[in-house]
């Protein structure tokens, strides 16, 4: 086992301060109320223009590990925290107290080279306190696979790590954010609208988070986000992000275990027009699938077919996957190096669409897709935040289903879907949604 287990959380998946206080922290229930005030809110997080890879000077700094459900509509969906994850390095051995786990909450609005750097000095910092000889092993869901590639690439620390695991990555970029950045983010629910378009715009890391691959149509195929012209997007924050995916060299790639979300609808490729981006969820033709964020296509190395052994595939939407069992046993058995049954990913396969947020006036509306398995029953649940059943449906199968819930009172939510197995456990796939009440105007 490796000396030192680092955590990295991905995009919004740290809790920032300034010297007036919390200012990204929200959690369950809290979410609701810090809907209401996030275009106020969240202007004091805006970065100034051309910010490149420094810090802004603005005071803000990380804290904390988000711990429970977190989201800024329309930048990202609902994501679950990180204290499962944490447990369970826990239950290895690794702990904060003993040093030898270190949970890296950082900036998650800046370049992730500033932070891959700073990165780079917490470990060796923390790998000189342990000894000279110590070896550390990152975990990292999301974009924070792209903090830590940096680090171990272009910041010295590939021959001080033992391992790099992530958890549904974006290793090559993810089409929301084409989406985001070209469409704005303009979040309408009911009476309310939260503009955080020009916030969205500022973030070096959201366009980080830019398809490299080629993605957009045009005449003569498909072509990448530097061969063609994105409105409303600034060019040359689209060319560093593009340069920065260019400078990591998959060079510790035999070192690497990378855990993919699959099955999920996910927005692969673009089509601009009239100003406009309209995604879809094939590829050449094909319906590659995700999970739901990150497209099978962006989600593994340059240098790997989709087909590689090396990519270890679960069921389950972006946003769950650090909280999913199945996947915390392969993270175990990855940095253990003891074989270790995962538990039964049933053959069950859904496609599963929730919405982000819905007024109590409004049903949460669930779509689930069958299409390559057909199972003997499915159970679709609605479970409250504290993972208790508000009420479960068991509709009949076919390849196209739409489950409602409704009648809910505010607060957040989550769906899980999965065929029902007797004798088995069962992971489902998990999406949470927020309900709240309609505001006044």
């Amino acid at each position: 086992m490796s000396d030192l287990v680092v955590v990295l959380p991905g995009i919004l998946g740290s809790t920032l301060r300034d010297k007036e206080g919390m200012v990204w922290e929200v959690s369950g229930r809290a979410a609701l109320r810090a809907v209401l005030t996030l275009g106020r809110h969240l202007q004091r997080l805006r970065l100034p223009s051309g910010i490149g890879d420094e810090h802004p000077g603005d005071g803000i700094e990380p804290v904390a590990l988000m711990a429970d459900l977190h989201v800024i509509p329309g930048i990202w969906t609902p994501l679950k925290g990180y204290d499962r994850v944490t447990r369970r390095m826990n239950s290895l051995g690794y702990t904060v107290e003993k040093g030898n786990l270190l949970l890296f909450a950082y900036d998650w609005r800046l370049s992730n080279r500033y932070n891959g750097a700073l990165l780079a000095r917490r470990v060796d910092e923390a790998l000189d306190r342990i000894g000279p000889d110590a070896k550390v092993s990152f975990v990292c869901h999301s974009m924070g696979g792209l903090v830590a590639r940096w680090c171990i690439e272009q910041c010295g620390i590939a021959e001080r790590t033992d391992k790099l695991i992530t958890m549904g990555t974006p290793y090559r970029g993810a089409a929301a954010a084409l989406d985001q950045l070209v469409n704005g983010v303009r979040k309408g629910l009911g009476p309310l609208a939260i503009d955080l378009t020009e916030f969205a715009r500022s973030l070096p890391s959201l366009h980080q988070l830019l398809p490299e691959y080629a993605c957009i149509e045009s005449p003569s195929g498909l072509v990448k986000t530097t061969e063609t012209t994105l409105p409303e997007v600034d060019t040359k924050m689209v060319a560093d992000a593009m340069a920065f995916h260019g400078a990591l060299t998959d060079s510790f790639a035999d070192q690497t275990y990378a855990i993919l979300g699959g099955k999920q609808p996910t927005a692969t490729t673009a089509r601009v027009a009239d100003g406009k981006v309209t995604c879809y969820r094939t590829y050449e033709g094909k319906e590659l699938y995700g999970d739901a964020t990150v497209p099978m296509v962006g989600a593994a190395r340059r240098d790997l077919r989709l087909s590689s052994n090396t990519l270890h595939r679960v069921t389950e939407q972006h946003t769950s996957l650090q909280d999913n069992a199945a996947v915390l046993d392969m993270v175990e058995s990855f940095l253990t190096s003891t074989e270790i049954v995962p538990r039964n990913v049933t053959a069950t396969e859904p496609q599963v669409s929730v919405p982000d947020l819905v007024l109590t006036t409004e049903d949460i509306e669930v779509t689930v897709e069958l299409k390559d398995t057909t199972p003997r029953a499915l159970k679709v649940a609605l479970l409250d935040e504290n993972g208790k059943q508000v009420e479960s449906r068991s509709p009949a199968i076919s390849e196209t289903m739409a489950i409602k819930f409704g009648g809910l009172v505010p607060g957040a939510y989550y769906v899980q879907v999965s065929g029902i197995s007797v004798g088995a456990p069962v992971v489902p796939v998990t999406s949470a949604v927020l309900v709240m009440d309609c505001p006044s105007v």
